[in-house]
């Protein structure tokens, strides 16, 4: 395992001045999976004001201080290096009421939440591996450090980093580990809403997120009761396979691992329990899904601080992913129109998934790469479907003595004859066009 030098320096500087210093936690168990870590922190004897004077002459940040925290400004990036500490009660069950700084490394390692994080390394001492975190790490083990309740009655949201672990790094939970965080999961209502996003996205976009959510679905429910009657919701249908929720799990791991694809993947059947019928040959219907798993998304995107982009973009893709985008390029145009490209590749992926996810058929996914070339064969031939392309312009049509609301509405009526292919997109063509409807009105 090689240090990079900002990190290896920072050690020297510190233990030159007579104090001990490891790298800790996420990059020593990233660099043992021959994983490159995204930044490196640091951990050391000394106390905040000894580090303070160490790195007097340094570019530094000492807004999380009062926790023991230094953040020093390297060439090499930014580098947090924390004081050794211990942890107080945890009375809002996410932050520590209060940290003790101590001076010995194992006792700092035992406060980390899983023993595949709980590892230190120095360049000549090597390995500091008091709980095990290397077999697990080996093993594909995710374990809490000491007594799992109590970790997770300290940091409820460790509840929800071990499922992100687990999705991203396809790791096993341990036995115990998973069912004291099914004891402890109530302790969520304590986390902040916008932090439960962090994580799920984290989870959602994993690469073993399908197992995962499959594995934990009592434990992603209690996270979003929402999603609840998803669960053993059998769809009875001859174009579905699995129950709503094994649909919806399968439908998420065949879309790109982007955040507002995945989520809206999640919620893009949630509204079904609300609507399913049975008929008198058994077979359920879900009639006015897509409404009603839009209005299911109205409530929870809000409740979990999602930006307003990726809202509307999710509510979008939640509500149009049952409609069809066209069989033909004047309909491709037409949902070219509404939506723009960037929105229709979105739903395009999100029916494939959906197709997919059905476990029945092959022939709507073989229809959605066929709509999938008319799109890419009417933006090559850069066919007009948007204001933008239009030949003609505002400008063009007060020549012609329209003003105000009338000229929107003939650019509108101008454009929606060129993608029903009932004229040119040519200037000449249109203005004549123009002219012919306005005699039309004036005469009526």
């Amino acid at each position: 395992m090689q240090l990079p030098e900002h990190a290896a320096h920072a050690i020297r500087r510190l233990e030159r001045a007579g104090f001990e210093a490891w790298a800790v936690g996420g990059c020593v168990r990233d660099s043992l999976r021959g994983v490159e870590p995204h930044d490196w922190d640091l951990c050391t004897s000394a106390s905040p004001a000894q580090m303070q004077a160490v790195f007097a002459d340094a570019r530094v940040l000492t807004t999380g201080l009062r926790h023991g925290t230094l953040t020093v400004l390297t060439d090499g990036g930014p580098l947090e290096i924390t004081t050794y500490r211990t942890e107080g009660g945890y009375s809002d069950g996410r932050h520590p009421d209060g940290v003790r700084f101590v001076t010995d490394i194992r006792e700092d390692l035992a406060r980390r939440d899983f023993t595949v994080g709980a590892m230190a390394w120095h360049p000549e001492r090597g390995l500091c591996d008091p709980f095990g975190g290397q077999t697990d790490l080996k093993n594909g083990v995710l374990r809490a450090v000491g007594d799992a309740d109590t970790r997770f009655q300290e940091d409820a949201l460790r509840i929800l980093r071990g499922l992100r672990f687990a999705s991203k790094l396809g790791f096993a939970i341990e036995p115990e580990t998973a069912a004291a965080m099914r004891r402890q999961v109530h302790c969520l209502d304590c986390i902040a809403a916008e932090r439960i996003r962090e994580e799920l996205t984290g989870l959602l976009c994993g690469r073993y997120v399908q197992r995962t959510l499959m594995a934990y679905a009592d434990l992603i429910t209690s996270a979003l009761p929402e999603l609840a009657p998803m669960l053993g919701c059998q769809q009875q249908n001859p174009h579905h396979l699995y129950d709503v929720w094994e649909h919806t799990v399968r439908a998420v791991g065949q879309v790109p691992a982007e955040p507002v694809l995945r989520w809206a993947m999640l919620l893009h059947d949630s509204g079904k329990p609300a609507c399913k019928t049975v008929d008198e040959q058994g077979i359920g219907h879900f009639r006015g899904h897509p409404r009603a798993s839009l209005a299911l998304s109205r409530e929870l995107l809000p409740r979990l601080r999602f930006s307003s982009a990726d809202t509307e973009r999710i509510l979008l893709l939640v509500e149009r992913h049952d409609t069809p985008l066209g069989d033909s390029e004047k309909l491709v145009r037409r949902s070219l129109s509404r939506i723009g490209e960037a929105r229709f590749r979105d739903l395009l992926a999100i029916k494939k998934g959906d197709a997919v996810g059905q476990g029945t058929s092959r022939d709507y996914v073989a229809q959605l790469f066929e709509t999938e070339a008319l799109l890419n064969r009417v933006l090559a031939q850069e066919q007009c479907f948007s204001l933008r392309q239009l030949a003609v312009n505002g400008a063009d049509l007060q020549a012609l003595g329209l003003r105000g609301r009338p000229v929107g509405e003939m650019l509108h009526a101008l454009l929606d004859a060129v993608i029903d292919g009932q004229t040119d997109n040519r200037r000449d063509t249109l203005l004549r066009l123009a002219r012919t409807r306005m005699e039309e009105q004036h005469v009526k």
